[in-house]
């Protein structure tokens, strides 16, 4: 079954549904998502959106921020580019029906962990969810866009994989996706690919990302030749709720903005001891910091304390994360809230340029898959929603131009074909070897590393990849084999990052390279796939 688009959009966060609600106004747009449309790590989002607003704050201000966060090896072009563009977006959101939270006549603007102002929209605590709610709204009333919904994208169809064309010019032609409810593999041939597929915190065993996010747009993206670029920087949240109970529950980022402590176990506070900010500090030095904290006393968490300030005050600032922590007996307006870190934000992917376009022709990425330089070696907080936002603009106005200059002509795309390959009563085997690979990714490759441990990642990244290879052709294709593979390829992706940074910065610490080397690594790391025997 083909369905043919002039734009195929993966992914349903605030990437993707920006972008198809301006595309759509010159064409039809197929938008595909794993699940529900709003199962997305934008809705998930507590904190809120930066961007300068205020008389006192500066784009110079936000973007040395930004830098500073981001150890020296932000873009400096492209973070002037984003923080100018911010309050337009800003404003285009606000058009679309997002409600930030207001105080009096102005914009309730917060601070967060690494920003030297108050820049932070949001609508209470729930600013992802607010910002889905409105975007979803917006999309269903378009009547250019179609909506596929629990559709799993397999793999992109371009000439130097999937058509065997020419390696010299490598082009997008859309994608194969599974239609899950109904077990079937549909072609979407596309003019203009869009990946908005978000993140990979499913490769580690502890992650407050949704369960979508298992990197399914950087694998593919990698498989059909696109380059990929500092995979080694995994942020890991610093706050997430500790609770058997709690599915990787976020404390935002805010509760630190507004005042909150991080302590131990005895109630000592700690952050001062790591660095001037102490807990404003960016995410990388809070998040080793609670690491070292846990690994020298023997504790299993850390302690955020914000019960100096006033309970009602509490309770109207952070509504959903009160509440949330109630239902698992935990008031956060009497006691410190025990928490630990845990895989947030991938801060490399797909190599995309200022207008979100790839190597590979007419394919786009853009959100929390794209590696555009914005966020260096650590991402400051904040900073996620406005770079989607910019560039989901940026994106659309560069593709309508594309397709307005060229004349597109679809070769004959051959449907998936599934040869030979049954049914399998084994899933016993995807499930452990997805267990395996989380397990190994967050002992091995988590938030402090070494050559020793890396070095046996690889080894059994390498192993478990032989295995899945071999079921991914025997057995009739499954979601949960598609999200298998692709965490498999993205683990790998980070771990051979990771063995070439020959240092420590940002978000990448390894014990074997303690200090940042400037004069050698201050630059990113690119892996491209070899197609020589393809």
């Amino acid at each position: 079954m083909q369905i043919e688009t002039d734009f195929l959009v993966i992914g349903s966060g605030i990437a993707g549904l920006s972008y198809a609600l301006q595309a759509a106004d010159h064409g039809k747009v197929a938008l595909v998502t794993k699940k529900e449309i709003t199962e997305s790590a934008t809705n998930y989002a507590q904190g809120g959106i930066a961007s300068v607003f205020s008389e006192e704050d500066t784009f110079e201000s936000h973007s040395e921020d930004t830098m500073v966060a981001g150890a020296g090896i932000c873009h400096e072009d492209v973070v002037k580019m984003v923080v100018e563009e911010g309050p337009d977006v800003i404003k285009t959101l606000i058009e679309w029906g997002v409600n930030f939270t207001t105080r009096g006549d102005s914009y309730d603007l917060t601070r967060e962990g690494g920003h030297s102002k108050r820049r932070i929209f949001h609508a209470d605590d729930l600013t992802g969810r607010e910002i889905e709610r409105a975007l979803v709204t917006a999309v269903f009333e378009h009547p250019n866009i179609q909506v596929f919904e629990n559709h799993t994208a397999i793999d992109l169809i371009t000439e130097s994989k999937m058509i065997k064309r020419s390696k010299q010019q490598n082009r997008c032609f859309g994608a194969y996706v599974l239609d899950v409810l109904n077990n079937k593999v549909k072609t979407f041939p596309a003019k203009i690919t869009l990946l908005a597929s978000g993140g990979a915190g499913k490769v580690y065993l502890y992650t407050c990302n949704p369960d979508v996010a298992s990197g399914d747009g950087v694998a593919m993206a990698y498989r059909a030749g696109a380059l990929i670029s500092n995979m080694e920087f995994m942020q890991f949240h610093p706050t997430t709720l500790y609770h058997p109970l709690a599915k990787s529950f976020l404390i935002s980022e805010s509760v630190r903005g507004e005042g909150a402590i991080l302590r131990r176990k005895d109630g000592t506070p700690f952050m001062e001891k790591y660095h001037k900010l102490k807990d404003l500090a960016p995410r990388d030095v809070v998040a080793r910091a609670i690491d070292n904290e846990m690994k020298t006393y023997g504790d299993d968490c850390v302690y955020l304390d914000i019960t100096h300030k006033d309970a009602d005050y509490i309770k109207t600032r952070f509504p959903n994360i009160y509440r949330t922590c109630l239902k698992f007996c935990l008031d956060m307006t009497k006691e410190p809230l025990p928490v630990v870190p845990a895989a947030h934000y991938l801060c490399g992917g797909v190599v995309s340029d200022k207008n979100g376009e790839t190597n590979v022709q007419n394919l786009y990425a853009i959100g929390e898959v794209a590696f555009t330089g914005l966020h260096g070696a650590n991402r400051l907080a904040s900073n996620s929603l406005l770079e989607a936002a910019v560039f989901a603009g940026r994106a659309y106005r560069h593709s309508i131009e594309r397709l307005s200059s060229t004349t597109f002509e679809f070769p004959e795309l051959p449907d998936w074909d599934s040869g030979t390959a049954t049914d399998s009563d084994e899933m016993v085997v995807v499930s452990q070897n997805w267990d395996e690979v989380r397990r190994f990714m967050w002992n091995y490759v988590g938030i402090v590393r070494s050559n020793k441990r890396l070095e046996r990642a690889l080894n059994r990244i390498k192993l478990i990849q032989e295995e899945i290879a071999e079921y991914y052709w025997d057995f009739i294709i499954t979601s949960d084999l598609i999200e298998l593979r692709n965490i498999a390829t993205v683990a790998e992706l980070i771990i051979r990052c990771a063995l070439q940074r020959k240092e420590s910065r940002g978000l990448h610490y390894n014990i074997d390279y303690p200090e940042r080397d400037d004069v050698n690594w201050k630059k990113d790391t690119l892996i491209q796939i070899n197609f020589e025997g393809l």
